[in-house]
């Protein structure tokens, strides 16, 4: 047992299973944390300043590139903020084809991080491949959702990763119906396949352990989140995607290339399948609620641990609206919108795997990227994450190093952190004496 008074200093140098790169520095004084710092040191890779002076076209083809897990999320977000800059509207199937790719994506996004990334954590392994040895029914299910939703992606989008078929006013080519008869049997496989899951990790040992989160999430009149509504929070907020800046700022923190997101009024909040949760029990289907309370969860549930069960739950939800709008679909008569180049500013935020993706962009009369600001949920939920990390260690302090550090990766993990996607280009001020 672990000497719970001792001065103590973890250092954890590499976040394994998680995109990206990432170390964490906990320290320890006195019986209390006094620290943990998420230390992000890949460098930035300035994609804001890269998108300055290209065509308001490229955006969502370069943007796609800040992640190969979840492309259609920012490809979704910047053709929204370019729309609204340009005052179009996507409406009708195309909006439907539009949904449905990030059902796609939702699924292989979702089955990798509960299958592989994070259930290993809860069972004891050091990763998905050692896991495989004992639970391989668990793993081949998780592989062959995660296969159902890339080839969802590539029928519509062209391709799995960074898909090519997404434009400024909807898509290059619109598919027929008959593209997607193989991909609705898949569907239905994987619709089964998501339910097993959801019912192995509602089994899961979970952590005795709640915070009193601040969630942030879209919401929409009608529907469980993906590409448009409100900014909303449980402590009040209700704002329009346009208002963005006037409720968050970010900031710069010594120990890491990426900024940390804060609401201005309050400080750390979090986003991603916790918060949608939380904030849209009420547009779940009632067989998609049914399966969460099957799986233990109550229509509130601030556990972060349980996300795996959310995500679980939107995996099964994301298989069932994307035979829903199959089923609707016909294909239409035009791919894309008519556009007329005005000089404007658009914002737009759609749900990510992982919480909320905001876009903003300036564009000139030429339709040139005269600014570009992107916030992506792991930057939003980087405060919220070390904060989890002081209150989680302190309870476990009676624990060795090895599995401190453990619990440490696995809160860590519970907000399924892309790395990558979080690093911004910092402004350098250099003065000289």
């Amino acid at each position: 047992m672990a000497n719970k008074t001792a001065n103590r200093t973890i250092l954890v140098d590499y976040i394994a299973r998680v995109e990206g790169e990432s170390a964490l520095d906990l320290r320890i004084r006195d019986g209390r944390v006094t620290s943990a710092k998420l230390k992000i040191f890949e460098p930035p890779r300035l994609f804001e300043a890269l998108l300055r002076g290209r065509d308001f076209a490229e955006a969502p083809d370069i943007t796609a590139r800040i992640c190969g897990i979840c492309p259609v999320a920012y490809q979704m977000s910047a053709v929204h903020a370019m729309e609204d800059a340009l005052g179009v509207k996507v409406e009708g199937q195309l909006r439907a084809l539009r949904r449905l790719l990030y059902c796609g994506e939702w699924i292989e996004s979702h089955a990798l991080h509960v299958v592989m990334l994070h259930a290993p954590d809860f069972l004891g392994y050091q990763d998905g491949i050692q896991m495989a040895r004992e639970h391989g029914d668990a793993v081949r299910r998780g592989l062959a959702l995660k296969k159902a939703g890339n080839d969802l992606m590539r029928v519509i989008g062209g391709r799995e990763i960074h898909p090519v078929n997404v434009r400024v006013g909807g898509f290059y080519r619109a598919p027929t119906r008959d593209k997607f008869a193989p991909v609705v049997e898949a569907l239905k496989r994987a619709r089964d396949l998501a339910v097993q899951t959801a019912h192995w990790v509602k089994q899961f040992p979970f952590p005795d352990y709640e915070r009193d989160y601040e969630f942030v999430a879209l919401r929409h009149p009608d529907e469980y989140p993906f590409n448009e509504g409100r900014i909303v929070s449980n402590r009040g907020l209700d704002i329009a995607v346009a208002e963005y800046a006037s409720e968050f700022e970010e900031r710069h923190v010594a120990h890491s290339t990426a900024l940390q997101s804060v609401l201005k009024r309050r400080g750390s909040y979090l986003v991603g399948p916790l918060a949608r949760y939380n904030l849209n029990f009420d547009r779940l289907p009632a067989d998609a609620q049914a399966l969460a309370r099957e799986c233990g969860l109550e229509p509130v549930c601030r556990n972060p641990f349980q996300s795996i069960i959310v995500r679980a739950v939107e995996l099964v939800y994301a298989c069932d609206e994307a035979l829903r709008i199959i089923a609707a679909y016909e294909a239409p008569e035009v791919a894309s919108v008519p556009l007329a180049l005005r000089a404007g500013v658009g914002h737009a935020c759609t749900e990510a795997p992982r919480g909320i993706l905001y876009h903003r962009y300036e564009i000139a009369e030429d339709g040139s990227i005269v600014t570009a600001r992107i916030v992506p949920p792991t930057s939003q939920n980087q405060l919220s994450i070390e904060e989890d990390l002081c209150e989680v260690a302190t309870r476990a302090l009676d624990l060795s190093d090895d599995a401190l550090r453990d619990r440490c990766e696995q809160t860590i993990r519970n907000y399924d952190p892309c790395i990558s996607c979080s690093c911004h280009f910092l402004r350098l001020a250099v003065h000289r004496e």
